[in-house]
């Protein structure tokens, strides 16, 4: 393991990367519906 304080700062930033980036993925795909967004847009036909 690393024991240095550039490697300690370089592991922790990248396992932080990886968990901001995975939660953007969790977040960004939740409720995501583009057909009914579609639905909603388009204006009721008479």
């Amino acid at each position: 393991m690393l024991k240095t304080p550039v490697g300690l700062v370089t592991v922790t930033l990248a396992v932080a990367i990886l968990l901001a980036a995975s939660l953007l993925i969790v977040t960004g795909t939740q409720g995501e519906d583009r057909a009914l967004r579609m639905r909603i847009m388009t204006p009721a036909s008479k």
